[in-house]
């Protein structure tokens, strides 16, 4: 189901994240809460990698970098 986190990254950062209270989730729900979590972020961090890459390209070539935000958008 989630395809940017295997269940052992979910598991390993659920046991590692100090919460406030002790849970006992299952393993299907920490998969689902993952990919929740991930794909509610996801819009921002599609928009920073493209803003970061159009800022790098600009550093190199303004013109592309232009084309590029154009044609991409920044978002």
């Amino acid at each position: 189901m989630n395809q940017y986190l295997t269940i052992e990254e979910i598991r390993d950062t659920f046991i590692n994240t100090k919460l406030e209270e002790n849970y006992n989730f299952l393993e299907e729900d920490l998969e689902k809460l993952a990919s929740a979590f991930v794909m509610a972020a996801m819009p921002k961090i599609v928009r920073t990698e493209r803003n970061m890459c159009i800022n790098f390209v600009r550093t190199l070539n303004g013109p592309v970098a232009q084309a590029l935000e154009d044609k991409r958008g920044a978002l």
